[in-house]
């Protein structure tokens, strides 16, 4: 007697929408169709594109193949009851939030890059997501081809992260690139971004660390445990930076990068984006051109470094699939079973002190105009010196030069010993006064990284 055989079940697809169609979506679905088969392998499940809501569903469609639906109202997506996924690449905080917490009240999974949104509402968002048991994945909000979510979260989950520091801005690693390289100006260099497409015609978000500051609360957050602190974080930008900054740092072995920093010490947590010297030679200080890197020290897996392309079309999409992946494998399990948003189930920094930038400790460069002169007559080092010393501030090394740019003016560029930001401001602001000092000082911090 023959029994009928009983055929395995066929997996059941993962159904995603996507709102928007730029950059971010259109990457987005083409990786999909590209890979399709490995994704589907690698999920034990298909990912299936089924619906878009884009402003231009003609031009869109262009690239879209028919089976998937276009629709020109977001809210028409988030609605409709045949999905279980959206992906958000839109961008903002204003459309962008509604249309995200109405997904979650929905009961849908969310997937998005958008660093601003959950820097500056994730508590909203992920407190939402934990309501109705649906997942919140944001793996290309920072760095967006480095695994750097993944890896604070997962993959260094044994350790006691000390400290992390990373250059998480394209347009900026770039802009400082140029003018380490070429000796050009700020705006010389801006201006080389946005005809390559680096830089928007308003840079400010990118230029002014806003940007980066966005990405250090979320790595501050999933690598110490403690509440996003997107507000508490002072961003300092690149704009005033000339090329007589990137001439003395190299003169002292250093090299300049906008770098996001945050710092588990026994004072609190400091959270830093400025401008920073960081030794020339070392593997941070190769991170040029628009790539970027986080590097990141923890008690037992010692210093790690994370290398890759911090923007673009489908390195983005390379995030945004690899979060639908990670979805589509533990969808059926309870909030409690899955990997935590921000890596903790309970968080063991509650409620850190912040420690204020004028409090935070380290050496520091520090760059002075001078009056016109021949290098190093008329014990100009030796005034300026003696003035910091005066007001608690020691000096380590001193380099004095003239640049092509500014003939007429000699620099001087120094390395504090150990101080604070707030005792060094205040010795700086007494040497300005001196009558060789033409003008404000240059102040950077230094991280050794090591």
């Amino acid at each position: 007697m023959s029994h009928p055989v009983t055929l395995p079940a066929q997996p059941t697809p993962l159904r995603v929408g996507l709102l928007g169609f730029g950059t971010v979506g259109s990457g987005t679905c083409q990786v999909l169709a590209r890979n399709a088969h490995l994704i589907r392998a690698r999920a034990g499940r298909p990912i299936e594109l089924r619906m878009i809501a884009t402003r231009t569903p003609e031009r869109a469609r262009q690239g879209v193949a028919s089976e998937i639906a276009l629709v020109p109202n977001a809210h028409d997506l988030v609605n409709h009851p045949d999905l279980d996924v959206v992906v958000e690449a839109i961008g903002g905080c204003g459309v962008a939030r509604d249309l995200v917490l109405q997904a979650i009240a929905q009961g849908k999974h969310v997937v998005t890059a958008n660093k601003a949104l959950l820097a500056e509402h994730g508590d909203e968002v992920f407190a939402a997501a934990a309501r109705h048991n649906v997942t919140v994945a944001f793996e290309g909000a920072v760095a967006v081809s480095i695994p750097i979510v993944k890896a604070l979260r997962e993959g260094l989950a044994a350790n006691d992260v000390q400290w992390l520091a990373g250059i998480v801005n394209g347009t900026s690693n770039f802009i400082l690139t140029q003018m380490r390289e070429h000796g050009t100006t700020f705006q010389a260099a801006l201006a080389e971004a946005q005809r390559l497409g680096y830089a928007e015609a308003d840079p400010s978000f990118d230029v002014d660390g806003i940007d980066a500051a966005h990405k250090l609360a979320l790595l501050a957050s999933l690598a110490f445990g403690m509440p996003l602190r997107y507000q508490q974080i002072q961003p300092k930008g690149i704009a005033s930076l000339e090329a007589a900054d990137f001439e003395g740092a190299a003169a002292l072995g250093y090299t300049i990068k906008l770098l996001a920093t945050a710092k588990k010490t026994e004072q609190g947590v400091a959270l830093g984006v400025q401008p920073t010297l960081i030794p020339k030679d070392s593997l941070m200080g190769k991170v040029d051109g628009s790539m970027n890197g986080v590097m990141v020290k923890s008690d037992a897996a010692g210093l790690t470094m994370y290398y890759g392309a911090g923007a673009g079309s489908e390195q983005t999409a390379s995030a945004v699939v690899a979060d639908l992946v990670d979805i589509a494998r533990d969808a059926n399990n309870t909030q409690a079973n899955r990997v935590p948003h921000l890596g903790f189930h309970e968080q063991p920094l509650a409620a850190p002190h912040i420690i204020a930038p004028q409090d935070r400790q380290g050496c520091f460069g520090v760059r002075f105009a001078l009056a016109p002169g021949l290098p190093g007559t008329h014990g100009d080092t030796a005034q300026v010196l003696n003035a910091l010393a005066r007001h608690g501030v020691r000096v380590a090394y001193s380099h004095q030069w003239t640049t092509q740019a500014q003939p007429e003016r000699r620099q001087l560029f120094l390395l504090t010993e150990t101080t604070t930001l707030g005792t060094l401001l205040a010795a700086t602001q007494k040497a300005e006064t001196l009558p060789l000092v033409g003008g404000r000082a240059s102040v950077l911090p230094v991280e050794e990284l090591g």
